[in-house]
C-alpha cells in the first residue's frame, strides 16, 4: 500500500469516526460545534506554524555568507524539487536534528541544529535536507492540521459525552427508543479520543515514510539519508533533545527519549524500518 493511499485512507477513517461518534454523542449540531472549535484552534497553529515553532526553539536566521555550503545544497535541492528556496535557520543545540515548517512552499523554513552540521558529511546532510523539503513539497503541515482538526473534534465530542453521561444522556434520544446508556457513553468517551490519537499518529508515520521516499528521489540517491538516519538515531538516543512533545512530529528523527511507551505512541516509524526501506530503494 502506497504512503499516499494510506494517508488518504487514515484521514477517511478519522472523518468516518467523527461522523459516527458525532451522531452518537451530540447529533449533527454537536458534531458541527466540535468541528468548528477544533478547526479554529488548529487554524492558528497552521497559519503561524513557522513563526511559532522557530520562536519555540530560538532558531536564528542564517545568511548565505555565514553558511554557503548549507545554502548551496538547499538551492540545488529546491531546483530539483521545483519549489521556492526556503528561509534557513540555525538552532543552537548540540543534539543533531532538523525540521521544516510553514503553511505552504512560499512560506517555508528549514531549521538545522549546530549538532547536525557537525556530525554529517555533505551527502548525509543533502539526504536530510531533501527529506525536509519533501515535507514542504508534499504539504505535510496542511495534512497534519487536517488530521489534528478531525482528531480534536472527536475529543471535543468525547467531552460532551462525559457531560451527557453525568446528566442522564443527550436530549432527543427518546424519539429513537430511550435515553443513552451512561456507561456506554463513558466508555466511548474514553476510547474515542485514544482511537483518534492512534489514527493521527499513523498519519504522521505515513508522512515520514513518504518524505523519506520523496527525499531520496530529490537527492538522487537514498544512501545519504540512510546513513544520516543511523547517525542521528544513535546521537538522539544518547542525548535526547529538550523538545516540546507537541512539535516532535516535525523533526527528522524523534527528539524525545525512546522508552517503550513512547514508541507505542510515536510520531515516527521505527528508524530500522525507515533505513531498510531506503536501502531497498537502492537495490
Amino acid at each position: 500500500m502506497s504512503n499516499i493511499f494510506k494517508t488518504a485512507l487514515l484521514l477517511a477513517v478519522l472523518t468516518a469516526m467523527l461522523v459516527l461518534i458525532g451522531g452518537a454523542f451530540g447529533g449533527q449540531q454537536g458534531m458541527l460545534v466540535a468541528f468548528v472549535l477544533a478547526l479554529l484552534m488548529n487554524f492558528a497553529s497552521y497559519w503561524f506554524s513557522d513563526k511559532m515553532v522557530l520562536a519555540m526553539y530560538g532558531a536564528q536566521p542564517v545568511e548565505e555568507a555565514a553558511a554557503p555550503g548549507l545554502h548551496a545544497i538547499l538551492r540545488r535541492l529546491t531546483t530539483r524539487a521545483g519549489i521556492p528556496m526556503p528561509r534557513v535557520y540555525l538552532i543552537r543545540a548540540d543534539t543533531p536534528n532538523a525540521f521544516a515548517t510553514g503553511r505552504d512552499p512560499q512560506h517555508a523554513a528549514v531549521a538545522v541544529t549546530e549538532g547536525i552540521m557537525r556530525i554529517l558529511d555533505d551527502e548525509e546532510l543533502e539526504g536530510v535536507l531533501a527529506h525536509e523539503l519533501s515535507h514542504v513539497k508534499n504539504r505535510d503541515v496542511l495534512i497534519a492540521t487536517i488530521a489534528a482538526t478531525l482528531a480534536g473534534a472527536i475529543t471535543y465530542l468525547a467531552h460532551m459525552a462525559q457531560w451527557a453521561a453525568m446528566f442522564g444522556g443527550r436530549s432527543g434520544d427518546d424519539e429513537e427508543g430511550g435515553g443513552s446508556n451512561p456507561f456506554a457513553l463513558i466508555l466511548m468517551a474514553v476510547l474515542a479520543p485514544i482511537a483518534a490519537m492512534l489514527v493521527q499518529l499513523a498519519v504522521s508515520r505515513a508522512r515520514e515514510f513518504q518524505a523519506d521516499a520523496t527525499g531520496a528521489k530529490i537527492a538522487g540517491r537514498p544512501s545519504g539519508l540512510a546513513k544520516a538516519l543511523e547517525k542521528l538515531h544513535r546521537a538522539n538516543e544518547a542525548v535526547p533533545m529538550a523538545a516540546n512533545p507537541s512539535t516532535a512530529h516535525l523533526f527528522i528523527v524523534n527528539p524525545l527519549s525512546g522508552s517503550v511507551l513512547m514508541r507505542l505512541f510515536s510520531t515516527h516509524p521505527p528508524i530500522e524500518e525507515r533505513i531498510a526501506r531506503l536501502r531497498r530503494m537502492r537495490a
